[in-house]
Order: C-alpha cells, then structure tokens, then sequence
C-alpha cells in the first residue's frame, strides 16, 4: 500500500484529465445533436410551407392538414399562426401550451425570417422552429414545428454513464499495470539495490549482481562507486589499524589527508603545475577525462580533495575548453568533484617558447649534465615570462577571497613564479620543488637570464629538491650570483629581507598493499607470457624503461648490452632486452634525431646477434601506462636504470615496489637520486661500457638468496619512504614556517598616502 501512494498524485491528475475530456465530449456530442435537430426542423418546416399557405383561408381544411402533419413527419406538435400572431390551427394535445406565440415566433414574424429555438414545456424539453408562410411577398402567417430534444438529454446521461464506467475501469487497469511495473520493475531492482548497499555495508567480500536496468543505471553507478570508496576506506582503516599495532609509521593516502588537513586547517591550497591531473578528450561524440600517469597527481590529490584545494594548470587536451565553466574551472574527480581544476590557455605560440624552447631547450639541458649544449633565445626567454606571469594572474585570481593560502608550485617551467605571487600576495605560504637536477655555479652561469631566474625562485618560502647535493649546488649558485646572506648551518637564504628555506624532499612512487599477499605465477611463466606476445623466445628478459631523452644512457645501455653478448657468448639466444622507449619532445630537432639514433643501434646490435625467432633487443616505441609495464617489471631478470644525470628517477623505485617475489636484480645509475637511497642496487658508471656488462653478468648470476636479501633492503626503503611521505614532508615543512607578516604593494601605497 506505501508504493501505491506514490500513484496516488498521478491517478488524481488521471481521472482529473478523464473527466475534463469526458465533459468535453459530452458538450461536444449534444452540440451536434442540437445543431442536427435544428436541421432537419428547418427542413421540415420549409417542406410543409407549400401545403399550408394555400390554406390560410380555410381553418377546418387547414386544422385537418396540421393533424395529418403530425404523425406523418413524427412531429410533437404542429402551429399555424397568422400575421397578427393568433392561432390558426394547433394539433391536438397541446391545448394552451402554444396559445401565445413563443420567442421564435415573434422574431419570425419581426423579421420575416426562420428562427429557432429550445424551450422547456410541460413535458419537457423542445425545439420549436417558426417558418414564415409567404403570399404574394408578404407576410401571411407563420408556421410553427414543435419537436422533442428531451432525448438529447437522455443521451447525454447515457454517454456520461458510459465514461464514468470507463474511466472507472482505466483507474482499475492503470493501478493493475502500476502494481506490476512497480513489483517487477521497480521494487525488483531496488530490493537487489538494497541488498547490494546491505552487502556493502556489512563487509561482504562479493557482492550481488547489480541491475542492468537502464531507468536504475545512474544509481547502480552511484553505488558501484559508494561501494569502491568504502571498501577503500574499509581497507584503508584495516591497514591504518595494522600499522598501528605495529608500530609502523608508513604514510598512507589517508594519513597524508588526516596530517595535512590539520594543519592546512582553514588555509587553502593551491597546486600549479604545468601539467594537468585530469585531460578531456574526444572520443568519436563523446568526451572521456583522462588521467596522465604522474606520482605527483597520486601524491597531491588526497591532500586537495580533504581540503577542497585548486590545481592550476595548463589546459592541453582537445575537449578541455568544452568541460569548464565561465571562469574556466572544473571540479575534478570527475566521480566525486572534490577539488577545483583551473586551467590556463595557452596559444601555440606560448607553448612553443615557453614550454618546449626555454623550459626544454634550455633549463633542461642546463641542468642535466649531459653533454647536450642549452640553447637559450630572447624569444623564448620572452615568452617564458610571460607564460609565468599568465599563470600567476591566474593563481592571484583564484586565491583572492583565501586567507594565507599554501601555494605548491612545481617544477622547472615556472621559476619566476614564486616572486610574482609573493609581490602581491605577501601572506601566502609559497613553496617550489625542482625536480631535475641543479647545476654547480659554472655550469648554471651559461644561462644568459641567470639572476632572473634565481630571483624569482627566492620568492619562495621553502625550495625543496631531491637530494641534498642539489640543495649545496643551489645555494653555491645563489652565493655566486645574486647579494644575499646565506646561512649554511640551517641552508636558508636571505635576499631583501625574504627568508627561504632549501631543503632536500626526495620524491618516490605509491606502496600499494592490495593485493600483496595474492599468490602471483612464477616468474617464468609471466616471462613466457610476454615474450611469446613479442613473438621473440628467450630465457632471461633484460628491461628498461625510459623516455627517450638524451640524459637517460639508453644508447650506451645498448653498448652495454652489445658488449656483454660479445664478453659472455653463453648468453647469446638467451638474453633479451625490452625497451620501452615512449617518444618524447619529437619536434625539438635534439630528440628527433636521439629517436632515429636509438632505432638505428638497436636494428644494428639486433642485425649482428640476431638468430631464429630470438633477437637482443626489442625496442617498444610507443607509451606505455603503468599497468601495460608493470607486468614486465614483475618478470624481468634485471632493470636497467642507467641514466647519465637524473635527479631522481622513478623507474627504479616502481621496479623495487612491483616485485612482492622479492626477486629481480636493479642495475642503477650512480648518477640518479635514487642511487642515495638504494644502496642494495648494482650501482654502475653509466659511461663505463665494460662496468655495465660485467654488471648485467653479476645480475643475472646472482644467488636467490642475495636477490632476496637486495630487494627486501630495498623494498622497505621505497615503503617508508614512498610519495606519500614526501607530499607530507614537503607541505607540512610549509605549513610549519612562521611567514613575517608584511604588506603588499597595494597596501604600502595607501599607507603611504595616509601618511
């Protein structure tokens, strides 16, 4: 009975409509009655005209004539008046009903026109319709017809019976059809969806299936998504809890949110970075967000859902422009809407010599010893500035109404930045992490616009780098080109009275625990798997994982390779090298020509050891997501991370956290910032050939037991010390500054004209 209140408002507006509709048709029906009777009264009385004029003059003939026309037309009753409105002859039964002339017989004798009319008599309702009779062209008398209309009536509460009964059995049906619909239909699916929200609220481990009904997509949808958030809490509580007992002190997604959130308190916080956490983008009529694969959207995204913050970034993807709102904002997850993408439009010109001129032609080699010469144009200097000073508009903007904001701005792209939002915002907390290298003194020196760059960069609270040499480098940097007072002791810089902070935040990659203790096949097996997709048998599989980019050694790595087959033949048909190699930057001349550069020494070594169905190294030219690589990670017998300078590098630590079998072997660069913290990797000279290939042969001869012991140093290093812990090092070091309170310039002009 509760469902069928539901129908109740649509059953009254149903019966409410069927009697307006009835009424209608009533009305409608009687008028065409009336309009037919009316007719054929008329016609009747223009046929008896000829027999009745000739006998105006004699009344017996006359009233003999009018008894006769009354039962041979049917009529109620028949009336001959003459021009003085006295009767003539009247049938017999009426008596005195028609002893004075009704309405249409007087306006027939006015007018010398037919007339028509309804009247209720005695027995009823009537129709009375007044001829004129002509003679000789004038007016001798009028002829009046009296017939029956009660019968319209009669057919009228007839018709409003038959449509009350019907409406009465619509009613009836439509509660019938109702019950069903709402029983299998509604109430069906909605019992599964309880029981599937019961199922989830009492931790089952499988869940009922979920309705396919279309009407019920958008709440089995919603429900889909409660279900994985609780789970995730419910796992996330679960290890919390773990951890705990055990007195573990990883950070977790939801530490990092609890930790930051309370001490963000009512601060906002701003990301501005080049890139962008979620990409629309076409797919055929419809648009799909699309998240880039980057540590730092993992890192920084629970911190911004927890306090409802704002990502400023570069709008790149093709349906960007047709998801935000006036002020060119989204609220992103796109499933949850938790936080404020702002994107920033930039025109081709702008991304050309900001981005991939200054930004990648310039402070990227400059940075990266790598032995590729920086070039540096006015030009791309020009539109470097301006880009850097769009985004700070744009970020000005957005935390106008915030008090004391917490600003993370990241990356190389935009070192002016941190002065440019200072200026006029001096009570935010501004912080930048540089995540290449940085060069000594003689090195940065080349750069033509040096101590702009600096500049901009003290603007800053905090300046966090991945190790500590970086950190030496930059004030080394700073005490040589820019007049400031540099504290050594707590690695602080003093520039017009701004104190910054440089501090060493060495990022990493996401621990996941699920799935951990899930038994996964033998290594070999998942080996098999792949090779045998890559159409290439082998026994051992090398990999390596890089962008191809002039500072990650992938052309000596494959000297390497070439040169172990050379000094360890047995391996020759063995071993084999996957290379993930995603292009990067093509159209900067310097990466289009590494690419044809990396084919070419791989189509040559692969020509010279080449045999069957087995060849040394298989090149992969395309991106690759992280679920597509980590099943080669999981497999390989060893990976390479042989970079030539790197501040960090995050391929080793995603190599070290995929193997749960505690196996696999890493070969690392001394010169990546990783190498600080995996002291268990085989640590080689990217430029030392023979080194590497004695490394790969260590590798692949090493007892189980030493993998073992190796990855697990390894793996708790990268657990403890996972994204998590440098997002929360970073911003709370932030948060916990004392910023002096001072007035922007703005403010300074009108205390000045106070004064």
């Amino acid at each position: 009975m509760r469902v069928f209140k539901l129908f109740i408002p649509v059953l009254l507006a149903v019966i409410a409509v069927s009697l307006l509709f009835s009424g209608y048709q009533v009305r409608r029906d009687r008028r065409i009655q009336e309009r037919d009777l009316s007719r054929r009264a008329t016609m009747v009385a223009k046929s008896l005209n000829e027999n009745v004029t000739p006998l105006l003059e004699s009344h017996h003939e006359l009233q003999r004539l009018v008894d006769r026309l009354v039962d041979r037309e049917g009529l109620e009753g028949l009336c001959v008046y003459d021009r003085r409105g006295r009767i003539l002859a009247l049938s017999s039964g009426y008596g005195q009903r028609l002893q004075s002339p009704p309405a249409a017989v007087q306006r027939a004798l006015e007018n010398d026109t037919g007339t028509g009319e309804f009247v209720t008599l005695q027995d009823g309702r009537s129709y009375i319709y007044a001829e004129p009779l002509m003679r000789d062209q004038e007016l001798a008398g009028v002829l009046a017809t009296v017939q029956d209309a009660a019968y319209i009536g009669r057919q009228g509460t007839h018709l409003w019976t038959y449509l009350l009964a019907s409406i009465v059995v619509q009613v009836i049906v439509i509660l019938l059809v109702s019950f069903l619909i709402v029983r299998r239909g509604v109430q069906a699916p909605l019992a599964r969806i309880a029981q599937r929200m019961r199922a989830v609220r009492m931790g089952a481990a499988t869940l009922p299936a979920a309705t396919e009904d279309e009407l019920f997509r958008p709440i089995t949808r919603e429900v889909a998504t409660f279900a994985a958030s609780l789970a995730a809490a419910r796992a996330s509580a679960e290890k919390e809890a773990q951890l705990r007992a055990a007195g573990d002190s990883s950070w977790t997604a939801e530490r990092l949110s609890v930790a930051l959130r309370n001490k963000l308190g009512d601060n906002r916080l701003f990301v501005i970075a080049n890139r962008e956490p979620y990409m629309h983008v076409r797919h055929g009529k419809t648009i799909e967000a699309v998240v880039p694969a980057s540590g730092l959207v993992t890192a920084l995204e629970p911190i911004l859902c927890a306090c409802d913050g704002t990502w400023i970034a570069h709008g790149s993807g093709d349906a960007d422009r047709d998801t935000v709102d006036a002020c060119d904002c989204v609220r992103v997850p796109p499933e949850q809407r938790r936080y404020t993408l702002r994107r920033v439009w930039l025109s081709k010109e702008e991304e050309e010599g900001y981005y991939f001129g200054f930004a990648n032609e310039g402070l990227w080699p400059l940075c990266h010893i790598a032995h590729t010469r920086p070039v540096f144009r006015a030009s791309d200097w020009e539109w470097y500035r301006r880009v850097n000073e769009k985004f700070a508009d744009a970020a000005l903007h957005e935390m106008s109404s915030a008090e004391q904001p917490v600003v993370i701005v990241q990356d190389y792209h935009f070192a002016l930045l941190p002065r440019l939002i200072k200026q006029q915002r001096p009570d935010a907390r501004v912080a930048i992490f540089w995540h290449i290298p940085w060069p000594n003194p003689e090195a940065f020196r080349i750069c033509p616009w040096q101590r702009e760059l600096l500049d901009g960069l003290l603007g800053a609270d905090l300046v966090g780098f991945h190790i500590q040499a970086h950190c030496n480098n930059f004030l080394d940097t700073v005490d040589v080109a820019l007049e400031s007072r540099i504290d050594r002791e707590h690695f602080a810089v003093n520039r017009h009275e701004h104190l910054t902070m440089v501090r060493p935040f060495p990022i990493s990659v996401v621990w996941d625990e699920k799935g951990r203790g899930e038994k996964a096949k033998p290594v070999y097996k998942q080996q098999s798997a792949l090779l045998g997709d890559l159409d290439v048998e082998a026994l051992f599989l090398g990999l390596g994982v890089d962008r191809v980019d002039y500072t990650k050694g992938i052309l000596e790595r494959f000297l390497a390779i070439e040169r172990f087959l050379e000094k360890y033949p047995a391996y020759q048909s063995k071993l084999t090298f996957v290379q993930i190699g995603a292009p990067s930057r093509i159209h900067i001349k310097r990466y289009h020509d590494l690419q044809a550069e990396v084919e070419a020494e791989a189509d040559r070594i692969n020509w010279r050891f080449q045999s069957g169905k087995w060849k040394p190294i298989v090149l992969l030219k395309r991106h690759h997501s992280h679920k597509e690589i980590e099943p080669f990670y999981r497999a390989a017998d060893f990976c390479m991370v042989t970079s030539l300078h790197d501040g960090m590098n995050l391929v080793a630590k995603e190599f070290v956290a995929a193997r749960d079998d505690e196996q696999g072997v890493l070969v690392l660069s001394a010169f990546t910032g990783a190498a600080r913290e995996l002291h268990d990797a085989l640590i080689v000279n990217p430029y030392d050939i023979e080194q590497i290939a004695d490394t790969i042969f260590r590798a692949l001869e090493m007892e189980p037991s030493e993998k073992k012991a190796r990855m697990q140093h390894m793996r708790r290093a990268v657990r403890e010390n996972n994204v998590y812990r440098w997002a929360g090092s970073l911003i709370g070091e932030l948060c916990e500054m004392r910023i002096e309170p001072r007035e922007s310039p703005g403010e300074e002009s009108r205390a000045l004209a106070a004064r």
